[in-house]
C-alpha cells in the first residue's frame, strides 16, 4: 500500500473526481477525511471506503467558509494526529461569454475554487509545518495551463490555482512540505455533463458536437480522461518520496495539451 497510514484530507469529494481519489486514497492505506459541502455525500464516500476494510470519517465544509476550513482540518488533526496530505479539488463552473457575465457569477466560481484552495492550504501548512511536513495538492484542469471560451471565472481560477501551487512549493520546502497540482482533461462528472448542454445551446450546436468538436477536439484518440486516470496520478503524487518533484503541473488530458 503506497499511502498506508497516511492521513489525508480532500475537499469537495462527496462525488466526481474528489470521490474517485478519496477511495483510491482509502485502498492504499491512508486515513481519508471526505469533505463536502453535502454532509450526506461525505458520509456515503466514507461509509464506502469503510465497507472495504479502509478508514475514513467524513466533514461538513463549505470551502468558502474560513471558519468552516478551520474547524475541518482541526477536527482531523484531532481525530487522528495529524496531517500528511492536503487535496484542494472543491470545484464549480459557470458557462457564459465574459460580456454576459455578471458579477456574481465571476466571483461565486473564483471563491469556491481560489479562496477554497488559499483557505485549505493555509490551514494544512500550519499543520504540517508543526508535523514536519506533508503533501498540498491541487486539483487544477488543462485550464490551468490554456483557455476555452466561455468559461473565464474557471479558467482565471485553475490558473490561479497554479500560481498558488508554486507559491506554496517554494515557501513550504523549508519545512518538508511539496506542492503538485493535477490538471486533468475533461472528465465525465457530473460537472461535465452539465456543462454539455449548456455549450451546445450558447454555441449552436448539437451535444455530440460540443462532445467531439470542442472537447475532445484537441486529444490524440478522442476519449474523456476517466477517473481511474486522475486518481491513479493523485496518489502518485501524494506518494512521491521527495522534493524532486514539487511546483508542478502534471497534464492527465489524452494529449490535448502537451508541454
Amino acid at each position: 500500500m503506497r499511502l498506508k497510514n497516511r492521513i489525508a484530507l480532500i475537499t469537495g469529494a462527496g462525488r466526481g473526481i474528489g470521490r474517485a481519489i478519496a477511495e483510491h486514497y482509502g485502498r492504499e492505506g491512508a486515513k481519508v477525511a471526505v469533505a463536502d459541502l453535502d454532509l450526506a455525500g461525505a458520509r456515503q464516500v466514507a461509509d464506502a471506503i469503510e465497507a472495504v476494510g479502509g478508514t475514513a470519517m467524513a466533514l461538513a465544509m463549505d470551502v468558502t467558509d474560513e471558519q468552516a476550513v478551520d474547524e475541518g482540518v482541526k477536527a482531523v488533526v484531532e481525530r487522528w494526529g495529524g496531517l500528511d496530505i492536503a487535496l484542494a479539488n472543491a470545484g464549480i463552473q459557470h458557462i457564459d461569454p465574459l460580456h454576459k457575465l455578471s458579477y456574481g457569477n465571476w466571483s461565486k466560481v473564483m471563491s469556491v475554487h481560489l479562496d477554497g484552495a488559499f483557505l485549505l492550504t493555509r490551514a494544512a501548512l500550519n499543520q504540517m509545518y508543526a508535523g514536519g511536513g506533508g503533501t498540498m495538492l491541487y486539483m487544477g484542469s488543462v485550464h490551468s495551463l490554456e483557455a476555452s471560451p466561455l468559461k473565464a471565472p474557471y479558467v482565471a481560477a485553475k490558473h490561479g490555482m497554479l500560481g498558488l501551487c508554486r507559491a506554496v512549493a517554494k515557501e513550504g520546502a523549508e519545512h518538508g512540505v511539496r506542492s503538485n497540482i493535477i490538471c486533468p482533461g475533461f472528465v465525465r462528472t457530473p460537472l461535465v455533463d452539465k456543462q454539455i448542454p449548456e455549450q451546445a445551446r450558447e454555441l449552436g450546436m448539437s451535444e455530440e458536437d460540443v462532445i467531439s468538436k470542442v472537447m475532445l477536439k484537441n486529444t490524440v484518440d478522442g476519449e474523456f480522461t476517466t477517473l481511474e486516470d486522475v486518481s491513479e496520478l493523485a496518489v502518485h503524487l501524494a506518494a512521491f518520496p521527495s522534493a524532486a518533484m514539487t511546483g508542478q503541473s502534471i497534464v492527465v488530458s489524452h494529449g490535448w495539451h502537451m508541454q
